[in-house]
């Protein structure tokens, strides 16, 4: 086998982690940048994120990289992977890329070669899991306008929601206005519609309000706990449709769950492991301590051994 170098890259909504490793997947060199989400940033600023990710990890590497793992929402499908792999073939000529859905490489790093469900739960959120016979399936992950439910991004705008119906007495008073409007610089509920619609703010915008909503639900405030119950209902209820459907749920299997929401919003993560441990005895919820850019490391040097196994999903909806 060829010796040399691989990368593997976590690009999500909020945040890029590159890291380097050698050819037996030990990681030996990191470096981050901004979110790079296809669908929400566009192809350019994308191309411009990787670039220099990939500029800083490689900065004293010896020799290109052998191969490349891009974990990136939304390349299910087959237009989106085309552009990704398009731009890795402009930024590393001659470096073979794997590029996969990035819940793929949190799993991989949560539960290496094994058969299990990740939850995501960040700008976005989706549930993710495989099986041992090279099956896959997944819930959610269709993007802030369709879904993404108890993500940062639904987290938020429930929120803002919440505080515009109360000044309508459509809704109850919420304590969340005054942090959400100091948040925002503005002086009235009402003039948040200018940051939110004429600033062209972007989902992780949005997002970066969700520990608010955590912190208000905490100190008691009845509108801000129902919005992270709600969110945490629908982040349990993925994770078992995916378990369920690849039959994981008659047997103990991890689940690690990644993404900012489970670290800043401490009582959506309370809440959902405790629905998983009602809904499913069998799963073994546990934050994901690590980066998942380690996982597509770990794939990248599988794919250069040729040993890569890429789950297929068992059903056509992707």
């Amino acid at each position: 086998m060829q010796h040399g170098h691989v990368i593997g890259i976590d690009a999500g909504g909020s945040k890029t982690v590159c890291q380097l490793g050698d050819q037996d997947g030990n990681v030996l060199r990191e470096s981050r940048g901004p979110g790079a989400n296809l669908q929400s940033a566009g192809e350019l600023e994308v191309e411009k994120v990787l670039h220099d990710v990939l500029s800083e990890v490689l900065m004293e590497a010896p020799q290109p990289p052998l191969a490349i793992c891009l974990g990136m929402a939304g390349v299910d499908r087959p237009t989106d992977a085309q552009v990704v792999q398009g731009i890795l073939k402009r930024l590393c000529r001659g470096t073979r890329a794997l590029v996969v859905n990035d819940a793929l490489v949190a799993l991989e790093a949560g539960a290496p070669g094994q058969p299990g469900v990740v939850l995501i739960a960040g700008t976005g959120s989706i549930a993710y899991g495989r099986d041992g016979h090279g099956r896959a399936a997944r819930a959610g992950g269709w993007g802030h306008v369709l879904g993404d439910e108890g993500s940062g991004f639904w987290l938020g705008r429930q929120a803002i929601r919440a505080v515009l119906r109360a000044i309508d007495h459509r809704g109850a008073p919420t304590a969340m206005a005054a942090p959400i409007m100091a948040h925002f610089g503005v002086m009235r509920p009402q003039d948040l519609v200018h940051p939110v619609y004429e600033g062209g703010m972007r989902p992780r915008a949005i997002a970066a309000i969700a520990p608010i909503v955590g912190d208000a639900a905490e100190a008691g405030d009845t509108v801000a706990a129902h919005i992270v119950d709600v969110g945490a209902g629908e982040l349990a209820g993925a994770a078992t449709s995916v378990a369920t459907r690849l039959g994981l749920d008659r047997q103990s299997f991890t689940l690690p769950m990644a993404g900012g929401i489970f670290r800043s919003v401490p009582k959506v993560r309370s809440l959902v492991i405790e629905r998983l441990r009602s809904q499913m005895p069998s799963a073994e919820p546990a934050l994901l301590e690590i980066e998942p850019a380690s996982g597509a490391v770990r794939l990248a040097a599988d794919f250069i051994r040729g040993t890569a196994r890429i789950p297929v999903y068992m059903d056509t909806t992707f």
